[in-house]
């Protein structure tokens, strides 16, 4: 199907948002020199970042001030040039620290993991170790780092208890009260525009969901920043922070990752591909299953799902082929997971269950998937939910991914997929209208 084509703003501007202002600041035009992108495929839209549209001002928002970068591998332009070595290879911005979230600002670790503090071999910059960062250990970070001016630039898959989300807010806070300067240099989202799922509730808050959004936000991480200003900051940071978005420019919601030309760098060591993103807000509830792996370790993270075999089988893909669902279909699939996370007794074991095979992207519904999952491999004798033994108040993590216990609760009564969706629309539609004024795009 031809893409619709859309003419956007560019240029600076002011743009409000209730109580927010942000300069919301576009991109001059995206032909490249001759030789330096390739175009891209017919039926492929050629979208700028905000880093490109950044690099091609010459960082003109950024002169004459210490700037932080907190990034990881993926803050690359369309030559997968990393934003913080153009930055300090072109003499016109101050780099004075890099913050390095989950995985590390060079990306080698795992999940739950960071690379330390220490130096950049590359720039020689001081990389601070932001993950799991508290406000306080921020606010720290950008006194010693002398910073005044921080700038944000990851790529987010447009989940909730993706941590690199709350990295941003928890540093947004840190900046609010500090005073300084808070530009986000915006990317699309991979998984579209669209909001699907159930809300976070106050008493289910985590590193995998601080503040009350729903599953799949449907917003790119400017718009996040924007919501967040408005909606949470004078709460905990007693006030906005000045933020700045440069946004994307070509960029409409109901592009996904593989309707661009933008280049794929993995946000993180499971999330390998496009696809991973796509299903990744649904599957990745089964890291609330003690006795299901989520296909880490394997090259289909996400997308392998899997017990041991001597506890599931064939049956599980059959039932979930029948139903039919929107956009999906299950292959039959045996693996060995080289990597467990929370589930060592399935660590190289061998493990029966499907690959969820997308066939439709437009059409599927990565949540709806995987609550239908959900209800068949409930059925299951050998399934259980994941207990966590340090959390004694709220021990289930699923909980604590989908927001309350309400998904766990009615699975277990044998509540049907129809009726566990349906139990979150209201908020779901409530959420929409709640974020229609922080959409750029």
């Amino acid at each position: 199907m031809p893409l619709e084509r859309r003419t956007f703003l560019t240029g600076a501007g002011a743009v409000t948002a209730g109580a927010l202002a942000t300069t919301a600041v576009g991109a001059p035009a995206l032909a490249a020199p001759p030789g330096s992108v390739p175009d891209p495929e017919p039926g492929v839209r050629r979208v700028g970042t905000g880093l490109d549209a950044l690099v091609r001002t010459d960082f003109a928002e950024l002169r004459g001030q210490r700037v932080g970068v907190i990034s990881n591998p993926t803050g690359v332009d369309s030559a997968y040039r990393h934003l913080v070595d153009l930055m300090h290879g072109s003499g016109s911005v101050q780099v004075v620290a890099a913050f390095g979230p989950e995985h590390g600002f060079r990306g080698s670790a795992q999940a739950g993991g960071s690379e330390g503090t220490g130096v950049d071999a590359r720039t020689g910059i001081t990389v601070y170790d932001a993950y799991g960062a508290t406000q306080a250990r921020w606010e720290s970070m950008y006194t010693r780092s002398g910073v005044e001016t921080v700038v944000f630039d990851i790529q987010d898959v447009g989940a909730r208890f993706y941590t690199y989300i709350w990295t941003m807010y928890t540093s947004m806070v840190a900046a609010a009260r500090v005073g300084l300067r808070y530009v986000v240099l915006d990317r699309p989202n991979p998984v579209g525009g669209r909001a699907y799922g159930p809300m976070m509730t106050p008493g289910y808050t985590s590193g995998v969901g601080l503040k009350e959004i729903v599953q799949q936000h449907g917003m790119t991480v400017g718009e996040l920043a924007r919501f967040f200003n408005a909606e949470f900051l004078s709460a905990d940071a007693g006030g906005p922070v000045e933020l700045h978005v440069v946004q994307c420019r070509n960029w409409k919601r109901d592009l996904l990752a593989a309707d661009t030309d933008l280049p794929w760098v993995l946000p993180s060591p499971n999330m390998p591909t496009p696809d991973t993103a796509l299903v990744y807000p649904g599957t990745c509830l089964f890291e609330g299953v003690a006795s299901i792996t989520e296909g880490r370790g394997t090259c289909r993270p996400f997308e392998l799902i899997g017990g041991l075999a001597t506890e599931f089988d064939y049956h599980w893909g059959d039932r979930l082929n029948a139903r039919d669902l929107p956009g999906v279909e299950f292959r039959e699939a045996y693996f060995s997971p080289t990597a467990a996370g929370q589930k060592p007794a399935l660590l190289n074991k061998l493990c029966a269950g499907v690959e969820v095979k997308i066939v439709d992207r437009s059409a599927f519904d990565p949540i709806r998937t995987a609550v239908a999952m959900l209800v068949e491999a409930r059925k299951y004798p050998a399934f259980a939910w994941r207990q966590d033994a340090w959390d004694t108040v709220r021990p289930y993590w699923i909980d604590k991914l989908t927001g309350s216990p309400r998904l766990r609760t009615m699975i277990d009564a044998g509540a049907d997929v129809a009726d566990v969706v349906g139990a979150w629309s209201d908020e779901l539609a409530a959420f929409d209208r709640q974020r229609q004024p922080y959409l750029l795009y």
